[in-house]
């Protein structure tokens, strides 16, 4: 049976802010409950030791995330969650006592692009703050993202970008020129669990734009799959309207799914490195693999 590198867990499609970088989704407002969890977990075992509490929305937000976190645990998963960072304080003694939690990918890049409620200070102080301490105190890896760089064809929010690396320095105490370090290597790492990572912004796909091309290759269904929260399994992370649907794992075994025709066709044009769906050609991602 193949197994895959990561399973993508949609726990919520609501998000608390509105960053327009995000294409944001028209499904249905839903929260993952705890019997859902548990059929997802048992649909993906065999498949899996890593899920990442990812998709579209704000992973935290989800009430039941303890109980995901303690489930998780008991089932042998490794969780990997990527937030916008706003509510890591809230969360801090859910997330420090998870056995369960790997790593948390914070968005750094989510506050310029939103019409803010918080200053630049006090949402860095809160953010930074959290990822000190959890350096500090557990063995949580810890990866900031700036995915926001300007690419060949789109511009990124990005003008506090400077700042924000000045920020981190000070608050790690960071001595190397950790500007110039970032522009010939996009990944470095600052101390302990600790990453900085930063990328340019591409541009989401989505059905009403016109296609950018019909060759390529992508890692959906080669090292990941993704779940909506409605069940609807999807083979790439960035489907976030359930574009590509392969199934819904309430209604059909995931064994089914990942050998249904659609799957098949997905990872054999890929193979021959053809964008077979509609919504992979409208995809500028996937151009990262094509460089």
């Amino acid at each position: 049976m193949k197994t895959y590198k990561k399973v993508y867990i949609e726990i919520t499609n609501v998000c608390n802010l509105s960053c327009s970088f995000c294409p944001k989704t028209q499904r249905e407002s839903k929260f993952l409950s705890v019997d859902e969890f548990k059929i997802v977990l048992k649909e993906i075992k065999p498949y899996t030791k890593y899920i990442y509490f990812h998709l579209m929305g704000e992973p935290l937000l989800n009430p039941n995330l303890e109980e995901f976190l303690k489930i998780a645990y008991e089932e042998d998963f490794k969780v990997n969650i990527t937030t916008n960072g706003t509510l890591l304080k809230k969360v801090k003694d859910i997330l420090f006592k998870s056995k369960a939690l790997r790593q948390i990918n914070i968005s750094l890049h989510s506050f310029e692009a939103n019409n803010k409620d918080v200053s630049f200070l006090e949402y860095f102080d809160e953010v930074l703050g959290f990822i000190k301490e959890a350096n500090e105190n557990t063995g949580i890896v810890t990866a900031m993202r700036l995915w926001n760089l300007d690419s060949y064809s789109i511009k990124g929010d990005n003008s506090l970008n400077a700042d924000i690396v000045d920020k981190i320095k000070e608050v790690f105490d960071y001595k190397e020129d950790l500007k110039t370090l970032l522009n010939n290597q996009k990944r470095t790492k600052l101390m302990g669990n600790l990453y900085l990572n930063v990328a340019d912004k591409f541009q989401w796909p989505n059905m009403n734009i016109e296609p950018l091309g019909d060759t390529g290759f992508c890692h959906g269904l080669r090292d990941h799959f993704g779940i909506l929260v409605d069940g609807t399994v999807v083979p790439c992370c960035l489907d976030g309207e359930g574009d590509m649907s392969l199934g819904n794992i309430y209604k059909e075994s995931l064994h089914e799914i990942l050998n249904g025709d659609r799957s098949k066709n997905f990872y054999n044009g890929f193979s021959n490195r053809k964008k077979v769906e509609e919504l992979c050609k409208r995809c500028g991602y996937s151009e990262r693999f094509s460089k």
